[in-house]
C-alpha cells in the first residue's frame, strides 16, 4: 500500500512496485502454452531436442524437455550416443509433470527398448494431452540412433499412446517390414500402422524421388493428401522439427488436419531459410526466420 507517501522519490517508487506487481500477474495470466519433448540432445544443434524448442519457439509456445539420449554429432557424422539412465528419465519426466501443465508432448529418439517402454509406462501414468510420436531411428547423416528391437518396441508399447506417429519411408518400412514405393504403398502402408494400433498416422514422402514431395495424412479413416514442391536441400532435422511444429500447434488448440498442414508449410519455409554452419554438406533449417506471426 502507498497511503500517507509525501516524497516524489516515495510516490516514484510505490507506481514502479506497483507496475511491477500488476506486469508480472499479467505475465503470469497471459502465459503461453507449455508443450513437452521426450528425445535425444544433438550437440551440433540441428535436430533433436534443440530443433524441437526452435521449433515450439517459434510458434509462441513455452518448450520443456526430457532428454532420452545425449549424442556427439555434427554436420557430419555421428560419433558417440550415451542413453541417459531409466532413473534420471523417469526424473525428468516427473519434474516437468509435477509443475507444467503440458497442452501436448512430442517423442523422439529413443535408443533402446527399454527407453520406449519406460516413457511408454510414463505416459500412461500421467498423459491427459495429445502426443505426437516421430520414430527417430536413423540421422540425416546415416548414423543409427537406435538397436535391434526398437522398431518392434514402438509398435507393441508407444502407438496406443500417441495421437499422431509421423514416420518417413525408411522408418515405415522398419515399422512394418514392408516395401514402399508408390502412392498405393503409401495408402497401404497408413493402413497397416494404423491397424498395429496407431490412432493417427502422416506418412512423410520425401525419400521418394519427384520434383514434388506428397505426404499422406490417414486421420479416422480419411486420407488427406499434402503436395508441396520439393526444395533442393539436404535438410538436417526436418523430421523433428515437422513434429514439434505439429506438437505446438496442437499445444495450442489448433485441430490436428490444421496443425499438420501448418507445420509442413513451416518445415518448407525453415527449409527455404536454411543455412550450414558446419562443414558438412547437410543444411540446418532457418526456424527463426520461418516462424509465423504470433497472435
Amino acid at each position: 500500500m502507498c497511503i500517507g507517501l509525501r516524497s516524489r522519490s516515495q510516490q516514484s517508487q510505490c507506481w514502479e512496485n506497483t507496475t511491477m506487481i500488476d506486469l508480472n500477474r499479467t505475465v503470469r495470466e497471459q502465459a503461453p502454452p507449455v508443450a513437452m519433448t521426450i528425445a535425444g540432445s544433438d550437440s551440433g544443434g540441428g535436430a533433436g531436442i534443440q530443433a524441437d524448442l526452435h521449433s515450439f519457439a517459434a510458434f509462441g509456445v513455452h518448450g520443456v524437455s526430457v532428454l532420452t539420449a545425449v549424442t556427439a554429432q555434427n554436420t557430419q557424422s555421428v560419433s558417440s550416443v550415451l542413453n541417459l539412465p531409466a532413473s534420471l528419465l523417469r526424473a525428468q519426466f516427473d519434474a516437468v509433470i509435477g509443475d507444467f501443465a503440458v497442452a501436448a508432448a512430442k517423442i523422439g529418439m529413443l535408443g533402446n527398448p527399454a527407453t520406449v517402454e519406460l516413457v511408454a509406462e510414463l505416459l500412461q501414468g500421467a498423459c491427459d494431452f495429445p502426443v505426437v510420436l516421430d520414430p527417430v531411428m536413423i540421422a540425416t547423416v546415416g548414423a543409427s540412433l537406435a538397436s535391434d528391437g526398437v522398431a518392434t518396441a514402438i509398435r507393441t508399447h508407444l502407438f496406443a499412446s500417441a495421437s499422431l506417429i509421423t514416420p518417413n519411408v525408411p522408418e515405415a518400412v522398419q515399422l512394418l517390414g514392408a516395401s514402399i514405393q508408390t502412392s498405393s504403398d503409401f495408402s497401404a502402408a497408413a493402413r497397416a500402422l494404423v491397424d498395429a494400433g496407431a490412432h493417427a498416422v502422416l506418412l512423410k514422402g520425401a525419400h521418394i524421388a519427384g520434383a514434388r514431395v506428397r505426404d499422406l495424412l490417414l486421420v479416422d479413416g480419411r486420407e488427406i493428401w499434402f503436395e508441396h514442391p520439393r526444395v533442393a536441400v539436404e535438410g538436417h532435422g526436418t523430421g523433428c522439427t515437422l513434429s514439434a511444429a505439429i506438437t505446438a500447434n496442437l499445444a495450442k488448440g489448433v485441430a490436428l488436419t490444421d496443425a499438420v498442414g501448418i507445420a509442413i508449410d513451416y518445415v518448407q519455409r525453415a527449409l527455404a531459410a536454411s543455412y550450414r554452419p558446419g562443414k558438412g554438406d547437410v543444411s540446418v533449417l532457418g526456424h527463426r526466420l520461418a516462424a509465423p506471426p504470433l497472435r
